[in-house]
Order: C-alpha cells, then sequence, then structure tokens
C-alpha cells in the first residue's frame, strides 16, 4: 500500500493524540508543560527497515537502523534471579541507547576471564550466536579491560562495548544544559584515555641512523606518536572541561548560599534511574519536567519553589539517576551536582516498588551517596508506583525501612500524605519573637510571613504587632524593633 504525504501527517496527529489522551489519563493532576517530549518525539528510529526501493520518488521520510546486539555477563556471586534481573537492565539500557536486544549469554564463573571476559569457549559461543542472530555488537555487563575487549572483539568478530561506554552513550544522548554536556563529556574522555588504540607507528619515524641498525637519512621524525598527540590532547580538554565545570560550580553555589542566607529549607530527591522522580516532582509543583518510561531519561537538575501548607517555602530538587555499577567517571563528573543532595535538610529516596529488586536498588543508591559525602542526610523512603506494585513487597519494604512511605505519582495517591510528611521533617524556626514593625518596612513584614512560623498578627495606631518564630539570623535583624 502507498501512502500519500497527507496521510503520513493524518496518521502522526493521531498517534500524538492518543498519547496525549494517555497522559491526561492518569488520574488527574498536572503534570507540567513537557516540551521536551516535543523533540524526543520528533524524529523515531524504526527497526527492521530496507533500504532497497523500488521507487525512491515515493520515499519522503527515511528512519534510522536500530543497531542489533546480543547481550553477554558472566554470573560471580549472588542467585540466578539476581544474574537474570542484572540482565534485564542491561537489556533496558540498551533498549534505551537506540539498539534491539536479540538474544543473552550467561556464564557462571567464580571470576571472569582475563582474556577474553567469558573464557575461550564460551566466546566461540557468542560467536556463533552473533552470526545466528545478524548481530553487530556485543555488549558485556560490566567494565571490559582494554585487552579483555580487543581479545573478545577478535573471536566475536564484530564491535564489542562494556557497561560503561553503554551508561556514557546514554548520558550523551539525553544531556542538554551546558553543564550536563561537559561533564559528560569529561567522564567519556576519562574513559577513553586508558583506552587508546595506536595506529602502529604512525608519525613516529624515530629510528637512527644505518649504523644504529635505522633505515638512515630521512627517518628521524619528530619524536612523539601519533597516539602520544591524541592522549595529550585528550588531557588538555579534560583540564579545560573541569575548569569551566568548576566555574559553573560556583554560580551553583551562588544559589545554594542565597537560598541558606535567608533559610530556605532544601528537599532533594535522589533515587534509583526511572523510580519516578521526575514524575514526583511534577505533581508536587508542576516542573513540567521530561517523563519517559526509559532509563535516564532526564540528566539536568531542576529546582523547584514549594509551600508546605503552613506557608512555608522550601525548594525541592531533582537529581540524577542512580544505577547499579555506576561508572565511577560520571560520579565524579556529577559531584558538583549530586552536592545538591549533600546539601539538602531532607532527603526523598525515591524507589520503584513495581522493581523485581526494590531493595537492591536502595543499596545501589546509598552507596553512591556515600561516596558523595551525603549518607547523614536525613532519609525519607518513598516507595512510588503503588499503583502497579504487589502489595506484599509494600509491606516488605515497609516493615524492614521504618521511615517510609507508599505513594504513586501517576495516580496521585499518598501524595498528600508526603506533603504533610514534608512539612513535619522539615527545620522550624526556634525562636520566639514578639516585634512591633514599622509600616514603612513591609519588606520585614513580608520576610517574616515567607521565612518565618507568625502566630498571630495585630495592626496597631504605629505598625504592626508581631508575635513569631524565626531563625536566628532574622531575630537578629528585628532586635532593633522589639516590642
Amino acid at each position: 500500500m502507498t501512502l500519500k504525504r497527507s496521510d503520513i501527517f493524518d496518521l502522526k496527529a493521531t498517534a500524538l493524540a492518543t498519547e496525549d489522551e494517555f497522559l491526561d489519563s492518569d488520574g488527574g493532576g498536572y503534570d507540567g508543560d513537557q516540551y521536551d517530549r516535543e523533540d524526543r518525539a520528533a524524529l523515531r528510529r524504526v527497526a527492521g527497515l530496507s533500504t532497497e526501493l523500488e521507487d525512491v520518488t515515493e520515499v519522503e521520510y527515511r528512519q534510522l537502523r536500530l543497531e542489533r546486539v546480543v547481550l553477554a555477563a558472566v554470573w560471580t556471586e549472588g542467585t540466578a534471579e539476581d544474574a537474570d534481573n542484572s540482565m534485564r537492565e542491561l537489556a533496558a539500557l540498551a533498549e534505551t541507547a537506540g539498539s534491539t536486544v536479540l538474544a543473552g549469554l550467561v556464564q557462571r564463573r567464580a571470576k571472569p576471564d582475563t582474556g577474553t571476559y567469558l573464557g575461550s569457549g564460551k566466546a566461540i559461543e557468542l560467536r556463533d550466536i552473533v552470526i545466528a542472530e545478524g548481530a553487530d555488537t556485543v555488549i558485556c555487563d560490566t567494565e571490559l579491560t582494554p585487552s579483555q575487549r580487543r581479545a573478545l572483539e577478535d573471536v566475536v568478530k564484530v564491535k564489542v562495548i562494556d557497561r560503561t561506554a553503554l551508561i556514557l552513550d546514554i548520558f550523551a544522548q539525553h544531556a542538554k544544559s551546558k553543564e550536563g554536556k561537559a561533564q559528560v563529556e569529561l567522564a567519556q574522555l576519562q574513559y577513553l584515555l586508558p583506552r587508546l588504540r595506536g595506529w602502529g607507528e604512525s608519525m613516529s619515524r624515530q629510528a637512527g641512523g644505518q649504523a644504529a641498525g635505522g633505515q638512515g637519512m630521512g627517518s628521524r621524525g619528530p619524536g612523539e606518536t601519533k597516539i602520544e598527540l591524541d592522549r595529550r590532547r585528550i588531557n588538555t580538554r579534560m583540564a579545560k572541561l573541569r575548569r569551566e565545570i568548576k566555574d559553573m560550580k560556583t554560580s551553583r553555589d551562588t544559589r545554594r548560599l542565597s537560598r541558606k542566607a535567608h533559610e530556605v529549607p532544601s528537599v532533594a530527591i535522589a533515587g534509583y534511574t526511572n523510580a519516578g522522580k521526575s514524575s514526583l516532582l511534577n505533581r508536587l509543583t508542576g516542573a513540567g519536567v521530561l517523563v519517559e518510561n526509559q532509563l535516564f531519561a532526564t540528566l539536568d537538575p531542576t529546582v523547584r519553589r514549594a509551600e508546605t501548607e503552613d506557608g512555608r517555602l522550601y525548594t525541592l530538587a531533582d537529581t540524577v539517576g542512580f544505577v547499579r555499577q555506576l561508572p565511577t567517571q560520571l560520579v565524579e563528573a556529577f559531584r558538583s551536582t549530586l552536592e545538591e543532595v549533600a546539601d539538602a535538610d531532607l532527603l526523598l529516596h525515591v524507589v520503584d516498588g513495581s522493581h523485581p529488586d526494590p531493595e537492591g536498588q536502595i543499596s545501589a543508591v546509598r552507596a553512591v551517596l556515600a561516596d558523595v559525602e551525603a549518607a547523614n542526610v536525613r532519609e525519607v523512603i518513598v516507595v512510588n508506583k503503588a499503583d502497579a506494585a504487589d502489595p506484599e513487597v509494600l509491606d516488605r519494604i515497609r516493615r524492614h525501612e521504618k521511615h517510609s512511605i507508599v505513594v504513586s505519582a501517576r495516580t496521585g495517591a499518598g501524595l498528600d500524605e508526603l506533603r504533610a510528611l514534608i512539612a513535619e521533617e522539615l527545620p522550624r524556626p526556634t525562636i520566639d519573637v514578639e516585634v512591633l514593625v514599622p509600616y514603612d518596612r513591609g519588606d520585614l513584614v513580608s520576610r517574616l510571613h515567607e521565612e518565618a512560623e507568625v502566630l498571630s498578627s495585630e495592626h496597631t495606631g504605629t505598625g504592626t504587632l508581631l508575635k513569631a518564630r524565626v531563625h536566628p539570623e532574622l531575630a537578629s535583624e528585628l532586635a532593633a524593633y522589639a516590642a
């Protein structure tokens, strides 16, 4: 059947309308204007399209062909269920990066083979699977050494990448802000530096004269090989990126200090990727952050203003998601971003209640938080996706995590209880004051209502008489107006 151009536009409009109806049927509640969703849907990659065309003039749009991948893993510890969960997560990462997963191979070993990661026999089996499935890429579920990757490529005869390279590729696709792009590029260069492969002695004519066993006249070059030039160029670029990220960190620190100076409490949202952090932020603040059912859909941190029911202001910050075996390069590059968690007054640790191993998610996130010195922040476990979770799993998490709450960002269940819990956990003003503020100092009255807990307010002939609980800094400013 031949489609006309008008038919294609009608199909696209119908698909977008169907998607909007699905998004609007999630139980109500404003989820923000997610303009990023339209940008990502502007070009969709479709698998299995052939370029063998009978009539080229009929083609108006060309779609991209997805990579066809086979997964490989070494199971060294834990149960078979743990190994399967890890493989499923790797498959989800591969699909997020833009590939079609064809098959997977898991080998039980005490430790990975130092040569080919899987061992010579299993590597040959993997090659046979690659040939049978018609794959063009192999993805391994750990970080390979350069020698392991080269040796495995020599056997399977297709491209081999590891888990770290896969996650870095996803971050590179999804980073949108200037700071996020710089952080991802720095992590990529840190990963690439020890894995550079030279081209023999290209640009390295270092031989001496014939008496020294060399090639004679005309054989003396600049003395620096091509791979050394590449390493120097990468190190120079990394130094520049570190300076840029440091300058961006200064701007972030300035905004954070401004909030602290005004005694505005901060709440950070952290958790495993695809646990529903952005959905929760949208529900609580209407931020309009992109929400997608895929791993690492949003990377750039978002800070929004929120207010408790009794009128106290606080900030709500969404951070980058975590994952098992998160590359150390990314933790280091995103350290300035993750400091939002370390400096927070309260941490909402979001967990996917419908995941096969939610306890494993909690452990993985806490390991990363310990790396960025955020382990001592007061933590509330927010078990999300209650509408899709097994009730027995929810009960098990509540028993193990005493300071926890169950919600559903999709349906809105439990959000009122979460707001009340946030208000209860946030630090409160501690100093009682009674002040008579002149009418020409309306700015102080406004600050009292924004930053303090006003107990009573009365208008008199000379000014506004207020009783309130305030923070120490504001108390010192109000000392001159004590009643």
